[in-house]
């Protein structure tokens, strides 16, 4: 009978569990599972995301805000009307103007050289930069420098994916 009883209440943790993982899954991932420039998964890089809504209705999810400026160039004709990031530390999504940045530091970027992150608090952007370097922004200079990065960060990509493809590819597990 306890034997019987701990196999439910297993099954039912893992059930609580699978569905409070469920649950996390957020609206703009659902819509963008991951960015159409570079193919990365955007709920690996929670932290990191953009998600953009433009003036004619349609929306964009990046996995970073070097692939958000690359699709704000190529869409020049269509005016953003939202765009929101994902916290560093939280991965919850604020509007990217309300946010706190940190250009630069000792952490690598998603697909950059120099970092970009956006907190939510002041206080966590600050304690990032004591720890890791950078230095505190508002988003007109982060997307300023994403785009005056572009060039160099395009060029890293290009050489990474040379480098990749180069690669033997990995033996299959059997």
């Amino acid at each position: 009978m306890r034997r019987r009883v701990f196999q439910v209440v297993s099954v039912m943790a893992m059930v609580v569990l699978f569905a409070a993982g469920s649950v996390a899954a957020e609206p703009d991932i659902d819509k963008h599972a991951s960015c159409k420039y570079c193919g990365m998964d955007r709920a690996k890089f929670a932290h990191s995301r953009v998600y953009v809504e433009y003036d004619d209705g349609s929306t964009f999810g990046a996995c970073s805000i070097h692939c958000a400026a690359i699709d704000m160039a190529v869409n020049i004709d269509k005016g953003p009307v939202l765009i929101q990031v994902g916290d560093f530390g939280t991965k919850k999504l604020l509007t990217a103007e309300s946010a706190v940045w940190v250009i630069g530091g000792s952490k690598p970027g998603v697909m950059t050289r120099r970092a970009k992150w956006a907190f939510e608090k002041k206080a966590d952007a600050e304690a990032y930069v004591k720890e890791n370097g950078g230095a505190i922004a508002d988003f007109e200079a982060a997307i300023k420098a994403s785009y005056e990065d572009m060039y160099q960060d395009t060029q890293m990509i290009r050489e990474r994916r040379k480098m990749k493809a180069k690669q033997p590819p990995a033996p299959v597990k059997q």
